[in-house]
């Protein structure tokens, strides 16, 4: 079996006897700020030279204590304390079997990034600012696997820097591998029965008391009146209802103080009702005490359902397919299990990256086919590849119309005919989720941009509490119309009397047998073409094109009667190519070349159209009359080498190495 890289590094360290430095993600300024110029100077310490004797990676007893240090972010803090709380789920991000004394200055972590799990290495040295860690710290416990694990999420972002851009979502995505769904959490809309279904399932959830308080200093976290830390996720344990002595009945939640691992007695933060000096305890009976009481793990107390409405502001839920919420104990009763598929895609410019759908392009964007077996809920997430800069993403999800095959693309006019089902938010982040209740059916989800043109990588992954299909519709490559139809009586008269206006000029640089060659057909449209935008057609690889598509003789010219049929041909196409340039003369934005070889009469797949833009997009994201001429002539030549041979109408041939090399080449 292959060793890993991890155990590479290790072995050459051993061999070398040396501590192993990151030339991925070297101790340099650019690594901590990669766009601002740094406030400070760093200096890079490995752990061993902080003056610190009783530091080590990690110790299972102790309490968190992690802070953000002078330059780190409370809500990777925040983060942190839920996935420590979580201990299953910990040490799949956090491999317990590491450690200062045998490390030879390098650490591995797992964390959920593109879709994936992947191990990130890094090694121990870590920026300081007069000989403190400039960024996470411990405040007591000289556990140092926070300070670590934020280097390895420092390096997947391409710096410290990018971190401050990074949200609460971020973190618990890339932390647990889950879907972040945020819910407001407002009196009139949420009731004990919405917490009770989202604990049924494979969820973590967790609330957040979020107050416009002053700016306060970095390690220093602002407590409310009852004890509640702000900012900070507390996670939802369980519901219960006590009866009092007086007959009354109260709903009541238990939660996980992250950043507590103290029994419930006189450490304990929260000092509301329900606390442990609350006098609320001697409206029960001493059995209803002992027997909430017996719930509580460490760090845990009790709120009622009111009192936790007035306190915290949002709902941070993660939802966790099976096979990610296996490990975790307290995840393994519950009733519902999501279960969870996903697709990867990217939005390219021209083929794929169409935008909202307030654009006309909308229809381009991947279409995911979603087919429900039995009523449950779903939830979308759509995730994009990128950290730095992000761009507006969102989704869009219609209903199956009966007229469509299950595994053909929805056209342009079934959008401009047909409300859509279901709409997120938008947003420059790097996730967007919503969760809904689908019915049983086919539902088109349609992941986007909201400005057409714009590039990135992403994730969809859906994730439902029953059976259900996903599957990416595709575009089935066919022609619908003749692209270059041969010249009949019955045509446009007009048309070809326009050309046969050049017959003298075409006779004059004809040879014997009134033929000419693509040098000659180049001459011939300098002289031919208006001075306008068409005249970028007159270049000597659309004439040969002219020739490969009209020579059936393979001496390489043609006669005035083919010369007339490209010339009709040429004025049909630029037809064409008016209706979709019409901000700008002579210039095609790539998002409507779809359309305009549709309209030519190329329905073509998402793969050839990426080959397509490939070979004739230019810088500005555009093309020009004469790269729509050379891929029309490119598709018809490339059709009809086909057709040659495609004998038994099957959409299958087999062709000899010499056959196929000469069709290439005569595209």
């Amino acid at each position: 079996m292959m060793a890993s890289k991890y155990e590479r590094i290790i072995s050459d360290c051993r061999s070398r006897n040396q501590l192993w430095e990151d030339a991925d993600f070297p101790a340099i300024q650019s690594s901590v700020f990669y766009y601002q110029t740094p406030p400070f100077t760093f200096q890079w310490k490995r752990i061993a030279e902080l003056n610190n004797p009783q530091a080590s990676f990690l110790n299972e007893n102790a309490e968190f204590d992690v802070i953000p240090g002078k330059m780190g972010d409370r809500w990777l803090v925040s983060c942190l304390g839920v996935l420590y709380s979580l201990r299953n789920l910990f040490y799949r991000v956090v491999p317990a079997d590491q450690g200062l004394d045998k490390s030879l200055g390098i650490y591995r972590f797992r964390l959920w990034w593109c879709g994936e799990w992947v191990e990130v290495l890094v090694d121990d040295r870590l920026p300081t600012i007069n000989g403190r860690l400039a960024f996470m710290q411990p405040q007591a416990s000289n556990c140092f696997w926070a300070a670590l694990l934020e280097k390895a999420i420092a390096k997947l972002h391409g710096s410290y820097e990018a971190l401050k851009y990074g949200t609460r979502s971020d973190g618990l995505t890339d932390l647990l591998g889950g879907v972040v769904k945020c819910m407001p959490i407002v009196a009139d809309s949420i009731r004990p029965q919405t917490l009770k279904d989202q604990l049924a399932t494979t969820c973590i959830a967790t609330c957040i008391a979020v107050k416009n308080a002053p700016v306060q200093k970095k390690n220093t976290t602002e407590r409310l009146a009852n004890g509640i830390l702000l900012n900070v996720n507390y996670r939802l344990s369980c519901l219960d209802k006590v009866e009092t002595v007086m007959g009354d009945s109260v709903q009541l939640i238990r939660m996980k103080d992250t950043f507590s691992a103290k029994p419930f007695g006189d450490k304990t933060h929260f000092a509301g009702d329900w606390s442990p000096l609350s006098k609320t305890w001697e409206r029960v009976s001493a059995a209803e005490r002992g027997r909430l009481l017996g719930q509580l793990e460490l760090g845990e107390f009790w709120i009622s359902f009111y009192d936790f409405v007035q306190t915290f502001t949002t709902l941070e839920v993660v939802y966790l397919d099976s096979e990610t919420a296996s490990g975790e104990e307290m995840l393994k009763g519950r009733p519902l299990h999501w279960k969870m598929k996903m697709y990867q895609g990217q939005w390219k410019r021209g083929v794929t990256a169409g935008g909202c759908r307030n654009h006309e392009s909308f229809h381009i964007n991947p279409q995911l086919m979603i087919s429900i077996q039995e009523k449950q809920d779903i939830v979308v997430a759509l995730n994009q590849h990128t950290a730095v800069e992000p761009k507006v993403i969102g989704f869009t999800m219609y209903m199956w119309n009966r007229d469509y095959s299950l595994n053909e693309c929805l056209q342009k006019d079934f959008f401009k005919n047909h409300v859509s089902f279901l709409n997120s938010d938008y947003g420059n982040t790097r996730h967007v989720s919503y969760h809904t209740q689908l019915e049983v059916g086919h539902y088109v989800l349609m992941p986007t941009t909201y400005e057409p043109a714009e590039e990135a990588q992403f994730t969809v992954r859906i994730l439902g509490t029953a059976a259900f299909r996903l599957s990416c519709l595709e575009t089935q490559t066919m022609i619908l119309l003749d692209p270059f139809p041969s010249l009949k009586s019955d045509d446009n008269v007009q048309k070809i009397k326009s050309v046969c206006q050049y017959e003298p000029v075409y006779m004059q640089l004809a040879d014997e047998n009134k033929t000419i060659n693509c040098f000659e057909l180049h001459e011939l449209l300098e002289a031919c073409l208006p001075n306008d935008y068409i005249k970028g057609c007159a270049n000597i690889d659309i004439c040969r094109q002219v020739i490969a598509l009209q020579d059936k003789t393979g001496n390489g010219r043609i006669t005035f009667q083919q010369f007339k049929t490209f010339m009709v041909n040429l004025k049909s196409w630029q037809g064409v190519f008016k209706m979709y340039t019409k901000e700008k003369a002579g210039i095609l934005r790539a998002e409507r070349l779809r359309d305009a070889l549709y309209d030519i009469g190329f329905q073509l797949s998402t793969d050839i159209m990426n080959c397509l833009i490939q070979r004739y997009i230019r810088k500005d994201g555009t093309l020009r009359l004469s790269d729509f001429v050379s891929a029309v002539m490119h598709l018809t030549t490339a059709f009809n080498q086909f057709h040659l041979k495609n004998y038994n109408q099957v959409n299958v041939i087999e062709v000899h190495l010499h056959d196929w090399i000469k069709s290439i080449l005569s595209c």
